[in-house]
């Protein structure tokens, strides 16, 4: 069969409009297209290649468990994800770990628990779900109307209810809006999709003082800021705040479908046999690769790499800026990083994206003004260097067009 990006058009739902290269092989931060043109990745397929492409440890972990079990159901348990689960509550806050396959199916989890336990141990009054605007925390409709853009969630017919947004960083305008009625407030501890924006001290600190004094639930979605992202295994423990509940997916199966809801034990037992579920969450081969993604990158070796390399990339786009003026700054921590673009740029995020596809170089937007990097947390120095060269020459035809 011709495999061509115009066969997409015939046989695939127009929700997607990729790119016209198709790529058919990846190594490491390199990705080769069907004309066997050469890309570096600073995409990460979205924050979730973590340790770059066909890594070897993953790959082995993928095999021995493909030769072993694929599939049980939860009728009956398995020991990768035992393993798994047990690893994630040694390494974190959380006692109970609830798995998914994607992040929007994790929030879901997280959501649908903090409900169920403020109906159990409050009463019905406690049902309002707070979250914040350029929010983003999946496509199901439940997590689509918390997250805070009303371009995904609206023209679906009725929203589900009991959900307010505030502005992020705006911590009157959340005590404002809190009252003993709030069960949940739901946050990226990073915004990602909203434009790689970071919380203060004071209102990450706030948010979790207004969490206790409502007795209302601290969600972080971690779901593109966890597994390394930030140069700690988890964003909160930078910020030294602890969640009641915390998602996570992308990385945790470094490009194979996982999601994870972690949490307390006090807070877990609300979700009795029966409450909720999931086909395909926790099965053998996402557990058995999610437990290698974790191993790897759970060392001070990447972790302290992660901070070594945002430097990296940092001093390289600075020098960049000097030279072609069109950023007002690069926001973001460890290789989570968006170049937030100045009014003489605005809304242009995706000329940019274009320019670098064309100089062979992979990354991303977060909205019309931020071009996002997330690469794996192990890209070489050197791939870094060389796709900061590429990215250069974007920019110039950019800013010289």
């Amino acid at each position: 069969m011709n495999v061509t990006r115009d066969l997409f058009n015939e046989v695939m739902v127009p929700n997607y409009n990729p790119a016209a290269m198709i790529p058919v092989k990846g190594l490491g931060s390199r990705v080769w297209d069907q004309e066997g043109k050469e890309y570096i990745d600073f995409a990460g397929g979205i924050a979730v290649n973590a340790l770059g492409h066909c890594h070897p440890e993953l790959v082995a972990a993928l095999t021995e468990q493909g030769n072993k079990l694929w599939h049980l159901s939860n009728v009956l348990t398995n020991e990768p994800a035992l393993r798994l689960a047990k690893k994630l509550t040694d390494a974190t806050f959380a006692e109970r770990v609830y798995f998914a396959n994607s992040g929007a199916e994790a929030n879901e989890a997280a959501l649908k628990l903090a409900r169920r336990y403020a109906l159990d141990v409050y009463g019905e009054h406690k049902q309002q779900i707070i979250a914040f605007k350029q929010g983003f925390h999946g496509r199901t409709f439940f997590t689509v109307t918390v997250g805070g853009q009303a371009a995904y969630s609206d023209g679906f017919g009725p929203k589900p209810g009991g959900i307010d947004h505030v502005d992020y960083n705006d911590l009157a305008a959340l005590e404002a809006l809190m009252s003993d009625n709030t069960c949940a407030v739901m946050m990226e501890p990073l915004q990602g999709e909203g434009g790689i924006i970071s919380p203060s001290d004071e209102f990450a600190k706030g948010v979790k003082a207004l969490c206790e004094k409502y007795h209302a639930l601290l969600i972080y979605d971690e779901v593109q800021s966890g597994v390394g992202r930030t140069g700690e295994l988890y964003a909160y423990m930078g910020l030294g705040i602890e969640p009641d509940i915390l998602t996570t997916a992308k990385a945790l199966g470094g490009g194979f479908p996982i999601g994870a809801m972690l949490t307390t034990a006090r807070i877990a037992e609300h979700l009795k046999v029966g409450t909720h579920g999931s086909t395909y969450g926790g099965n053998p081969l996402a557990c058995a690769v999610a437990e290698r993604v974790l191993d790897v990158v759970n060392t001070p070796e990447v972790l302290n790499g992660v901070k070594h390399k945002e430097q990296i990339f940092r001093q390289g786009l600075e020098i960049i800026n000097q030279k072609y003026a069109c950023f007002t700054e690069v926001r973001g921590q460890g290789l989570l990083l968006g170049c937030a673009l100045n009014e003489k740029y605005a809304g242009r995020s995706r000329d940019f994206l274009v320019a670098a596809a064309d100089e062979q170089l992979m990354c991303l937007i977060a909205g019309a003004n931020v071009i996002r990097f997330a690469p794996s947390l192990i890209i070489p120095d050197e791939d870094i260097k060389e796709g900061l060269a590429r990215f250069e020459r974007a920019v110039a035809k950019v800013v010289n067009a």
